[in-house]
């Protein structure tokens, strides 16, 4: 895993060991050295509560720097398009085995595709196999939590592929519950007819109904589809509704709650589906379409160090010690929402059941985009986000925030009372600021930059943050 050349032999074949394949990242390019270094020391010292992040292992990170990006693999195990591949399909087959096993799935019912290279491709190879072009899909919707790649769409633009080579139409939630409206989804799935229904959220902080789905989706012949990417570490230690029991496809990232490398997954069905009028056997037909979507379809050749990072990461999620981090990161998660709502803050949904709070600074009358300034400049990391009746994305009225970063490094609850307090106080700041500024976000910036007063209290809770967090080991490689 060294950066050495392992030929000993450098002088008989006139190879330079002072050669740039030899140095390392701090002798080879500093400047890029130096940037990653204060990336790892922004990571250190703040609180890194962006829900779609996660902290990966010194064991994947490991994985990530290996020789394995070196090759090429194009096709299948067994089946590649170039040679030298025999510890590929070493590493990939474990990967496919490990998953499965993770999730509790007969091999002999479950099929599996390691190759996508993130949640957003995976999700367009499934559309493309299955539903095909033109063909039709129903997702939430962006601003009710929903995720781009579900098929979002607005009056002016088709901001997704997905929305783009596919007839999308979205589902809702009530906005008297804020919770998934099925049986308005039911309506509108019987007058739509989509071919795929997606069980699937970005920020939506509630357990979902797959078995009403599938309902639903049995009335109008549809297939569904599970997009777990924000919950697989959840469903993978039963601590949240399990898709595997009624989808006909899951996909998933693995590097949120799963905490693995960047990538992304396709679990599918196979073997017999039903038995027709004759007592013949269906067959399910996912297997050839879809990893024929991956490759040639839509990808080149898979990326190895990430397939062994897969590998690793779902290794680690069978381990009993990985469902007490996962039960920690709801605990936490809902210590947040709890102590948020006990200051005046508006939660969507009123609380949580998953790793992600979904939070609306309408009540303090700030929006997203400040709420987000305001907590990045003091070193906590989240991301504005819509809220139920927003009518742009553009101008989100809410932010995310997630707790595996911080359960990852070892926070409880009462460390995410602290946590609380920080967020408070900042949100604060930003309200004072926007008395002296006024509404336009331009204004309000520039008084949060310049105002004597509020830079002081700005330098002084990012002071508190950083001594904070500091306290907290951060995993991975010590060097970088």
């Amino acid at each position: 895993m060294n950066g050495n050349i392992t030929n000993g032999t450098h002088g008989a074949n006139g190879f330079d060991p002072d050669f740039h394949l030899c140095k390392p990242l701090n002798e080879e390019d500093p400047e890029i050295y130096n940037i990653i270094k204060k990336e790892k020391d922004r990571q250190f010292r703040g609180l890194e509560m962006i829900a779609s992040e996660n902290i990966t292992s010194r064991a994947v990170n490991d994985c990530l720097g290996s020789c394995l990006t070196n090759k090429y693999s194009e096709g299948m195990v067994g089946r590649r398009y170039y040679g030298g591949n025999d510890h590929i399909d070493e590493i990939e087959i474990l990967a496919q085995q490990r998953s499965l096993k993770a999730f509790g799935l007969d091999p002999a019912k479950w099929g599996i595709n390691v190759q996508p290279y993130s949640g957003s491709p995976a999700n367009f190879a499934v559309f493309t196999a299955l539903v095909e072009p033109h063909g039709r899909i129903m997702g939430l919707d962006l601003p009710d939590g929903g995720h781009l790649t579900h098929g979002f769409y607005t009056a002016k633009t088709k901001v997704s592929a997905t929305s783009v080579f596919f007839e999308s139409m979205p589902y809702k939630i009530d906005l008297a519950t804020e919770l998934i409206d099925y049986d308005r989804l039911e309506e509108n799935a019987g007058l739509f007819k989509p071919k795929m229904i997606i069980a699937g959220v970005s920020c939506y902080p509630r357990h979902l109904d797959y078995k009403r789905f599938r309902e639903i989706c049995d009335q109008n012949g549809s297939m569904l589809l599970a997009d777990m990417s924000h919950v697989s570490g959840l469903v993978a230690t039963g601590l949240t509704t399990n898709p595997f029991e009624y989808c006909d496809v899951v996909t998933t990232t693995t590097h949120k709650t799963l905490r693995g490398p960047r990538s992304g997954v396709i679990f599918y069905r196979k073997g017999v589906k039903g038995v027709d009028k004759a007592g013949k056997e269906i067959m399910y037909d996912y297997e050839d379409k879809i990893n024929s979507a991956v490759f040639p379809g839509l990808q080149g050749g898979p990326h190895n160090h990430q397939i062994a990072g897969i590998a690793v990461a779902m290794k680690q999620a069978a381990t009993p010690e990985f469902k007490v981090y996962q039960a920690q990161v709801v605990k936490n998660a809902q210590v947040l929402a709890k102590g948020m709502a006990e200051r005046g803050y508006k939660i969507v949904t009123g609380g949580t059941e998953n790793h992600l709070v979904w939070a609306d600074m309408r009540c303090v009358k700030l929006s997203g985009a400040k709420a987000e300034r305001i907590l990045e400049v003091v070193e906590i990391s989240c991301n504005k986000n819509t809220v139920p009746g927003d009518k742009s994305a553009l101008n989100p009225s809410g932010i995310r925030l997630g707790t595996p970063g911080l359960t990852t490094r070892g926070f409880k609850e009462t460390d995410m009372e602290q946590v609380v307090d920080c967020i408070d106080q900042a949100l604060k700041i930003a309200q004072d600021c926007q008395v002296k500024s006024g509404p336009k976000l331009v204004d309000w910036r520039r008084v949060l930059e310049s105002d004597e007063e509020i830079i002081n209290r700005v330098k002084t809770l990012k002071a508190r943050v950083e001594d904070f967090a500091r306290k907290f080991p951060l995993p991975g490689q010590p060097d970088l």
